[in-house]
């Protein structure tokens, strides 16, 4: 089975929305991408649909973009 990827900047809201969706779905189901950190992967997640983070893209490459936290556009600086 193919893991969902988490894209988040660091900020509070990516940082507390990764908790909660290590909790709802397992660390094992889940990449976690800190795009702050991994700036080579911007884009990854722009290529996957992306608009903001934090965001997760299921394994059927579904982008649910949750709360708001900053966009992609701020991310890259």
């Amino acid at each position: 089975m193919a893991k969902s990827i988490f894209y988040h900047a660091g900020c509070p809201v990516c940082v507390s929305a990764e908790h909660d969706i290590i909790n709802l779905i397992g660390k094992d189901n889940v990449e976690i991408v800190h795009l702050g950190e991994e700036r080579n992967k911007i884009d990854d997640a722009e290529k996957a649909g992306v608009k903001s983070v934090p965001a997760l893209v299921t394994p059927n490459e579904n982008v649910l973009h949750i709360n708001f936290g900053a966009s992609i556009a701020e991310v890259k600086g």
